[in-house]
């Protein structure tokens, strides 16, 4: 009993604090593909609740804040985590980064700093069988859902993001990532219960936002970012002579705010806009833009004309 209990202990320390798991993962033997059920149980679970909108029901408000949290969240991951914290394509201010930093965290997809050190991997290896989400060097579910259910893909590869780790607030954003998800929902459910008092007429409550607005949104947005992993790798259009097999997919551009542009950005990643023609809808770049008129970012980076014409494909490949 004393075995179970310290093992249950063990799991839930564990699973709000990634360095004691990072630390225990250290010391063993990894090939790259042990799955940590530990992780994979709430991930489960999430998908499962999102039937909880049957049971909840719908009213305009929480329809909102479906739509509110997936854009923000979207943003956070689209404009920060990637364009920011990955690839550097513009600056902005400590405290701007650290709330980008959070709101990406909100998404449950782990901290700035875990998750800019595997994209910069991604890019170095690219469609290799050292490419941890490659649909070409591994299979359509393992790019798409798989990867970083692994113990391996777990750890942080601090190397690759020096100048990201500096800074003791994204570590320890990094370190207590799964705190922000639950302080979310908190926040979800005060409002929802604050608006059923004092707004009865909403017809919402706090199981309902946190239904349609934290459950519902982050498994959507699960997806809809996934997908530039596996399909934006197998399915679209190449303009680029590219070393990997990245495409140019509209849909996933729409659901993804421009990170469907995958060709060109795997063309040049230092670019802030992916979107690299007035035709190619880029939302997160046209945000990017915004925030620059007020200050809050600069020296944003785009594609010159001549990288933007060089290395073409003369006859788009289709697949």
């Amino acid at each position: 009993m004393k075995n179970i209990s310290k093992l249950i202990t063990s799991y839930f320390f564990g699973w709000l604090d990634n360095k004691l798991v990072e630390n225990k993962y250290l010391n063993l033997n990894l090939h790259g593909k042990e799955i940590d059920w530990g992780r994979v149980i709430p991930y489960i679970i999430i998908h499962l609740s999102i039937f909880s909108v049957f049971f909840v029901g719908i009213s305009s408000t929480a329809f909102f804040v479906f739509i509110m949290m997936y854009a923000i969240r979207m943003f956070a991951i689209t404009g920060f985590y990637h364009r920011y914290f990955s690839h550097k394509t513009f600056k902005t201010s400590r405290l701007m980064q650290f709330i980008f930093a959070v709101i990406g965290a909100s998404a449950v997809q782990r901290g700035p700093i875990w998750w800019a050190a595997h994209h910069r991997e991604h890019h170095m290896h690219s469609d290799t069988i050292h490419d941890k989400h490659s649909p070409k060097a591994h299979s359509f579910f393992w790019s798409h859902t798989g990867w970083f259910l692994t113990k391996a893909n777990f750890l942080t590869h601090t190397k690759m993001v020096k100048e990201l780790s500096r800074y003791p607030e994204l570590r320890l954003i990094d370190r207590f990532d799964i705190v922000i998800p639950i302080l979310t929902c908190i926040i979800l459910y005060g409002a929802g219960e604050w608006l059923l008092t004092f707004y009865p007429d909403l017809n919402t409550s706090g199981l309902q936002l946190v239904s349609w607005g934290f459950i519902l949104s982050t498994v959507v947005l699960y997806h809809s970012t996934f997908l530039v992993n596996s399909v934006a790798h197998l399915w679209g259009t190449r303009r680029y002579d590219t070393d990997d097999s990245s495409r140019n997919n509209f849909l996933i551009a729409l659901l993804t705010f421009g990170e469907g542009w995958h060709n060109n950005h795997h063309h040049f990643p230092g670019s802030a806009k992916q979107g690299f023609y007035w035709w190619e809808v880029d939302l997160t770049y046209y945000l990017l833009k915004m925030m620059s008129l007020f200050g809050f970012i600069w020296d944003i980076r785009t594609v010159s004309t001549d990288i933007r014409e060089t290395n073409q494909i003369k006859k788009p490949i289709s697949r």
